[in-house]
């Protein structure tokens, strides 16, 4: 009887080694999934720009072939073309022709019938000598000169011959966003914001050749970069305790939206630059914001874009 108690004792302790073992084995594969998913999670970035349709929220059309992510886009409704920027590329679609890309810009100058990048497969991280990464573009208000931001200076296009005209200079450091209007002179006014921390204003004439220094320097400069901007006034008071990093005018309305790092999105009355109100719109850091007469649209770090409501401030 004892000899039997010490062998099911004996048999137990294997079957239990056994039983870890297996688990063991388990959990390990447990893990290396997870791990193999975050990978597989993170070679996903497909490098797109899609359209939407705004009244059933449904995709109209996925324009591919970028070289690397797609950090600005442009649509000019006048002329039916859409520009996408990645890496030192603007790629110029023309939606009316089944989404095709009819010319390729680039920061140096250069324009290339057709998809320069239609046969890149990897993802491209470096850019090619003599260019320079493109951080975001602009349309002046008649949809006929395309400003796009790279390095420390701004080229000018104009669309109706695909040509590059000057550009506009000043900044010590990276131009990181720019918004256009039209100053009380019929030119374009174009304001740039810099890793540098000044915001400038260019007063571009049409057809401007050459380069073109700031007619206005914004004081004081703010103390950190700036990423995303659209403004008009002088000033901007310390809105935020993160990272300022978008702003936008609501159309039609004396109402400024600013957003920052922490997600929180305030708005302000224009005319005094005294808060409104202020919402927790994302839990990531907002990165763009673009607005209409009816909407206001948020892009965060966290792969969500939100559609508000600009009557009541509330999200749809």
């Amino acid at each position: 009887m004892e000899r039997e108690r010490k062998e099911g004792r004996k048999e137990g302790r294997k079957e239990g080694r056994k039983e870890g073992r297996k688990e063991g084995r388990k959990e390990g594969r447990r893990k290396e999934g997870r791990k193999e998913g975050r990978k597989e999670g993170r070679r996903k970035r497909d490098r797109t720009c899609k359209m939407w349709n705004l009244v059933t929220g449904q995709e109209i059309v996925t324009l591919k072939g970028h070289p690397n992510n797609v950090v600005s886009v442009k649509y000019c409704s006048s002329s039916c073309l859409v520009f996408s920027v990645s890496t030192s590329y603007i790629k110029v679609w023309d939606i009316r022709d089944s989404a095709k890309c009819v010319r390729t810009l680039t920061s140096s100058g250069q324009v290339v019938s057709g998809d320069a990048c239609a046969g890149t497969t990897p993802r491209t991280v470096t850019v090619a000598q003599g260019e320079y990464q493109i951080n975001q573009i602009a349309l002046n208000p008649s949809g006929s000169v395309l400003y796009a931001a790279s390095g420390n200076t701004v080229r000018t296009w104009d669309l109706n011959r695909m040509t590059a005209l000057g550009k506009l200079t000043g900044h010590i450091g990276s131009v990181m966003c720019l918004t256009v209007g039209q100053s009380l002179l019929g030119k374009d006014q174009v304001i740039t914001g810099s890793k540098d921390h000044y915001v400038k204003v260019f007063d571009v004439a049409e057809g401007m050749l050459g380069n073109l220094g700031p007619a206005h320097n914004f004081e004081p400069p703010h103390y950190d970069g700036i990423e995303c901007l659209a403004i008009q006034g002088d000033q901007i008071p310390n809105a935020h305790k993160d990272w300022v990093c978008a702003l936008a005018y609501v159309p039609g309305r004396p109402m400024l939206l600013s957003a920052c790092r922490g997600g929180m999105l305030k708005v302000w009355n224009v005319d005094n630059f005294t808060p409104i109100g202020e919402v927790r719109g994302h839990e990531s850091p907002i990165n763009a914001i673009c607005t209409n007469s009816r909407h206001i649209f948020t892009a965060s770090s966290d792969m969500t874009v939100k559609i508000w409501s600009a009557k009541v401030g509330k999200k749809r």
